[in-house]
Parts: C-alpha cells; structure tokens; sequence
C-alpha cells in the first residue's frame, strides 16, 4: 500500500428531540434548552480533543477531503457552534478549500437563523431527514415534522444559501400502497434537489419496531414499488450510482463515496465510527464512548480499536465498493487494501459465473442482477 487513501472526518452529534421507533444510531434525548449553550461548549471542547487524540495516528502530509456531521440531530446546534468547530479543525489539519461538507438536518428542527449559520460556518451540502411527504406515515415513523414543515425546511435552506441539498426518503412504510409511494418521490421531484436518498425501511434490533413490528406492505407492493420508483428517478435524471442513493449531474455524495471506495475516516463525537491506515499497511476500526455524558467527563474517549486482520480485509471492501454502480478498479482494490487482487480473483470468477458481477478491463463491477442480490455476492467473500 504506498498511497494513503484519501482521509475524511465523521463528526457524530449524539442527540435528537425524540426518538424514531425505526432508529438504531446512536442518539438520545436532547437535554438542551436554557443549559444549551453550555452543553455546546463542552461538548465542542469534546470533540476537539477527541480530534487531538485521532491526529495523533495521521502523517502530518495528509489532508481532510470531506466532513459530514451526522446524528442524531446536528442541527439541534446553532451555527456559532460550528463556526467555531470547523475553524479549530482547520487549525489542527488541512481541509481540502473544496472539501464537501455536509450536515444533516431534522425538518422538525431547523430554522432560518440556524440555516444562515451553517453557510456562514462553511457547510456547503444539506441533508434533509424528510422520510416522507404523507402526514399519516410521517406520524407511524415518529417523526416530529409534518409534510408541510419538510417542505418549508427545503426552500428556508435554498433561501439561506443551500445549492446543494439531499432528500432522505424512505419507502416500504408501515401500510404505504404503491401510489403513497410514488407520490412522495413525485413531491420530492417537484422541490428539484441535487440529490435524493431512497431506502427501504428495515426493521433492525435495539429498536421499538424491533420489539413492536409495524405491519409493513406486501412483498408485491415492495417489488413494485421499488421498480417504478427507479423508473421515475431515471425519468427525472437522477442517476443512481448507489443502492440508494441518486444524483443529478456532478451531484455525487462525495463523503458517502470515499466510504464506499474504502477511504479512510477519522471519527469524533459519541458512538462515532472511524477507519485508519497507519504505517504502510495497517487498517484499524476505532470507534468511541456511546453515552453522550461519559463521552463529555472522560479524557479516554475510544472504547474499542480493532486491526483488520488480511483475512477480513477483502470482506470488507466488497461490503463496500460493490454497492457502488461502477464497481472498482483492480489498480484500487490493490492501493486500498495492500493486498493482490490474486486474493480476490476465485471470488470474482465464481461470481461472474453465477452472472452476478462482470469484469471489464481491470473494472469489476455488479450486474443489474447483482445489485438485487449483494448479500450473496458479500457471501461469498464471507466464506
């Protein structure tokens, strides 16, 4: 491995108003109110030196190419919060002058006075946690924001200086039909974002629906439904370059895609999750203290390092590299790995052989048959 992947920075905000019976990140209740600007200080102290002890594994030569602020609800923090945050970053490390920098905000929980502070801080891309366009659903899924305020979140963000904007939407909904499906990618089209995240809902562990199972559409409905949505989306020249994620021209998430690409990424804030090349050829996973006051009163934030073992390392990558439409180079998965992609080739012909991935040149990439059925091709990765 002689170049280093490019090195991005994950900042995890930990707190949201309520709790969405779907979610299992890392979040909790938002304890703000009259102590908020206190909260902000500290937990920004925290950050920063949760920073410190990262950098501290990073060749000063290296730079950060992307920045994404995830929760959680970051824009529960006001704009002086990150104004200050990302001058004190750049003071600790270079960050690209075109560097993507993204945060996601929750419809229920912005305003224009917060949207104005975020372009002044420099954040340059929006990602907006709709869900979804029906009051009725948006109700099931415990959101705090209604169809309207999503709308209005959207153009208070255009207004505020936001030429870059991601819808997040969900499909597959407790009892959604077909047509409340479509309908909410037909309101998103009529907003004309950059770029739209598209997913179906999935019941995981840790969650209420976990323990309380919403009834969901039938497998009918699903298959249908997500058909004619990519159909729309085609329509509406937005490429999909991801499982779920479609773009418009020169739109790509820049910081999602150095995840898929297995770049590296240091991360910071509670729970967060970050991946390192250190040395010629060492990868470590590192993530951080979940609880949001331990996090805040600890001088030791890491609760766990993990060195990739070469054995795992091309799982891995597959995991990430073939959700991508365009797949990898061979020249890639050799720089991103430190390993012959000799490794990997039994996989690969005997996926191609089961028409699930198609080699062109040295570019490796999943079919259209493929991209239905990644679990079987990371399966046999796995074995």
């Amino acid at each position: 491995m002689n170049d280093l992947p490019p090195l991005a920075l994950y900042i995890h905000i930990p707190w949201c108003i309520r709790k969405c019976p779907y979610c299992d990140f890392n979040s909790h209740e938002y304890v703000g109110g009259n102590k908020g600007p206190q909260l902000e200080k500290q937990y920004l102290q925290a950050l920063l030196d949760d920073l410190d002890e990262e950098l501290t594994l990073v060749v000063s030569s290296r730079t950060i190419c992307s920045i994404f602020i995830g929760g959680g609800t970051p824009s529960l923090m006001t704009g002086d919060f990150y104004i200050e945050l990302l001058e004190k970053i750049r003071q600790r490390i270079s960050v690209n002058l075109n560097a993507e920098i993204t945060i996601e905000a929750n419809p229920g929980a912005v305003d224009e006075e917060h949207f104005a502070g975020f372009i002044r801080a420099g954040i340059n891309r929006l990602s907006l946690g709709v869900q979804s366009f029906s009051n009725p659903a948006l109700e099931a899924l415990g959101r705090i924001h209604d169809a309207s305020s999503a709308k209005n979140a959207f153009n208070v963000a255009r207004s505020a200086g936001f030429n870059n904007i991601n819808i997040d939407l969900m499909h597959g909904l407790p009892t959604q039909s077909l047509e409340d499906g479509l309908r909410d990618l037909e309101t998103a089209f009529s907003l004309s974002p950059e770029h739209i995240s598209w997913y179906q809902l999935t019941i995981e562990q840790n969650t209420a629906f976990y323990k309380r199972p919403p009834v969901l559409p039938l497998e009918d409905t699903l298959d249908m439904l997500f058909e004619r949505g990519q159909q729309m989306l085609s329509a509406e020249k937005f490429e999909q370059y991801e499982v779920s994620a479609f773009a418009k021209s020169n739109y790509q998430a820049g910081h999602n895609k150095n995840y898929w690409q297995f770049g590296d990424y240091l991360g910071i804030g509670a729970g967060a999750h970050g991946k390192i090349t250190v040395g010629k050829s060492e990868i470590l996973r590192r993530w951080k203290t979940r609880v949001p006051g331990d996090y805040m009163s600890s001088d030791n934030k890491l609760a766990g390092s993990q060195r990739l073992d070469a054995l795992e390392i091309p799982l891995e990558f597959a995991m990430n590299a073939f959700r991508l439409n365009e797949g990898f180079s061979v020249s890639l998965f050799e720089q991103r790995t430190g390993l012959s992609f000799n490794v990997i080739e039994h996989n690969i012909l005997d996926l191609k052989q089961q028409g699930l991935v198609e080699k062109k040149r040295d570019i490796v990439m999943p079919t259209a048959k493929g991209r239905l059925f990644l679990n079987d091709i990371f399966s046999v990765f796995a074995d």
